[in-house]
């Protein structure tokens, strides 16, 4: 998820100038082909256009990981010669001009990114043959192993093929060049500028070979059949009706930005109430309301343990996602600070909840928005902060990811070269007046060499800088809850996991304790065993995420209900 700047807003403004008079087709009904630039390797995206008496309608489809797979659009329009459209349940939007061959424009599915869609036909890839299914695999390195996973499935459009490395969150990485030729497997995956080649057992269930990465000593890696589908993931925590309490869709305006609509989830313990009410904040990256994550809910588990105490739960789908209006492009955690003042304001006036006992539960980022939110609210009345950072966003970015490495088994040297690498990168952010200052001192900063020590291929060094010099990057960085946390005077709840390594809490735990010192009613609790998703987990590596199949450990639900239970 991630421009070389100044190059490109000249070529655009140079091409819109000279197609500034050309008109659209007056039929644009149809398919429409782009390729989006991504740092998991190129996309490629079809818009399928159709009109009819109530106007412009859209679907689009990502063929590269999931053909066939229909996209709806919320909202398409077209203007004269501009192209719009909203796909909200992905968080994404674009805007082009027409140029008379094309719609020329730019996609935001978090950051700006270049794309233009052109007529064309669907182009079947080639069939692979004796593939289909998902395989296994684990890379070795340092002693450690990185599973991954190769999914290949062949339909009326050719073969496709994804890859996945669940420890480094990375999902859905498109797969090209796929060939197998007398039992001899190749494929490429761009995204981390890997190729494989191997062989397929005589038996057809697994596959040996060797796995060659640029700048590093190729592997032995083989990679075992698992079946023709991935197997189904067990989350046995999810709530599932019926329930002893009341759900129901809400929807609230946010005023302060502009009047954009939020949807969300309000639960209800049974009788009349007054309830002591909680808003839930999600982390970073756009969320749906339950804060979805591998099949996981957490926020639906959250709300069901809370409401069954007694406790109403109000929680909403980030701004421009799921049923949700507004853009989440180019939003800080400021912005969403807003979000979660509109949503207090819209429980506040409901007979049915006690304003006078209406906190906020931040997860992560939300940890951050909370704090954020009670600037300009001082009628929060209490607030949880679960894995929220207590040390600067700086510190946090370096420790993150020097404990991640360690857990993919990256030596301590090459951890230190990355880290000098990322800090020089960091620095230009944070020293930079705006977004367009920052992103010219990283196209500087990230020569070759560096982009190579962070693992960017160099072909994605335009989508670095553009998830680099964001908007809500730069707030993010310079974040500093010294700035924000001692200044809480509701009742505080600060829980982190021992094995959390995204907010370590050995480090963000004790920082917060101290910044919340002088307030009289603060409770900070270490949970043993808990990584940043409140799993129990073995190490808190990241892929363990999706093969835990507990969503949300049962001692920190108690711990936030008897907490809220004993001061409301």
């Amino acid at each position: 998820m991630i421009r070389k700047l100044m190059g490109l807003v000249a070529a655009i403004s140079l091409m819109a100038g000279v197609a500034a008079h050309a008109a659209p087709p007056e039929d644009i009904s149809g398919d429409w082909f782009g390729t989006l630039k991504t740092p998991g390797g190129n996309l490629t995206l079809i818009l399928t256009l159709h009109r009819d008496e109530s106007g412009l309608h859209a679907v689009l489809e990502s063929p590269d990981q999931a053909p066939g797979q229909k996209i709806p659009v919320a909202t398409a329009s077209l203007d004269g010669d501009v192209l719009s459209f909203e796909a909200r349940i992905i968080g994404a939007r674009y805007t082009g001009t027409w140029t008379g061959d094309r719609w020329q424009g730019t996609f935001n599915q978090g950051m700006d990114l270049p794309l233009d869609f052109a007529r064309g036909e669907r182009m079947a890839k080639p069939v692979v043959t004796g593939l289909d299914g998902v395989w296994n695999g684990t890379i070795s390195r340092g002693g450690q192993d990185i599973a991954t996973v190769l999914k290949v499935k062949t339909g009326p459009d050719g073969t496709n093929a994804t890859f996945d490395v669940p420890g480094q969150m990375a999902f859905g990485l498109p797969v090209t060049d796929l060939s197998h030729d007398a039992g001899k497997i190749h494929f490429a995956i761009t995204a981390v500028q890997a190729t494989y080649d191997g062989t397929l057992d005589a038996d057809g269930k697994g596959m040996t070979g060797t796995w060659t990465r640029a700048g590093n000593e190729p592997l032995a890696v083989s990679f075992a059949f698992a079946g023709d589908k991935a197997a189904e993931r067990r989350r046995p925590q999810t709530p599932k009706a019926p329930f002893p309490y009341k759900a129901e869709d809400v929807a609230f305006e946010n005023a302060a930005a502009g009047g954009i609509k939020l949807a969300g989830t309000l639960t209800l313990p049974e009788g009349a109430g007054p309830f002591p009410a909680a808003i839930l904040l999600t982390g970073s990256g756009p969320q749906d309301r339950d804060e979805t994550l591998f099949d996981h809910k957490p926020f639906a588990v959250i709300a069901d343990s809370l409401t069954r105490s007694g406790i109403a739960v109000l929680r909403y789908d980030d701004r421009g996602f799921g049923k949700s209006g507004g853009s989440f492009a180019g939003a800080t955690s400021a912005d969403f600070a807003t979000d979660a003042n509109a949503a207090f304001a819209y429980l506040a006036g409901r007979a049915d909840i006690d304003p006078n006992a209406i906190g906020m539960i931040g997860h992560s980022e939300g940890g951050m928005v909370a704090p954020i939110a009670a600037r300009a609210n001082d009628r929060i009345a209490f607030m949880v902060l679960l894995a929220g950072p207590g040390t600067t966003t700086r510190q946090l970015l370096e420790s993150q990811r020097r404990l991640i490495a360690r857990t993919q088994g990256v030596p301590e040297a090459e951890i230190d070269r990355t880290q000098a690498a990322l800090g020089a990168a960091l620095d230009a952010v944070a020293s930079a007046k705006d977004g367009a200052e920052a992103a010219q001192a990283l196209d500087r900063i990230l020569t070759d060499e560096r982009l190579a020590t962070l693992g960017i291929p160099a072909g994605q060094k335009a989508v670095a800088i553009a998830q680099y010099s964001n908007d809500w990057f730069r707030y993010f960085l310079k974040y500093n809850p010294a700035d924000w946390v001692p200044g809480l005077k509701m009742p505080v709840l600060a829980i982190g996991g021992s094995l959390d390594i995204q907010v370590p809490a050995t480090e963000n735990l004790p920082a917060l304790e101290k910044l919340l010192a002088q307030n009289p009613d603060a409770t900070v609790v270490e949970l043993k065993g808990l990584n940043h998703l409140f799993q129990h987990a073995r190490t808190g590596a990241l892929d363990e995420y999706v093969t835990i199949e507990e969503t949300f450990a049962p001692e920190a639900l108690n711990q936030m209900a008897d907490w809220i239970g004993q001061r409301f």
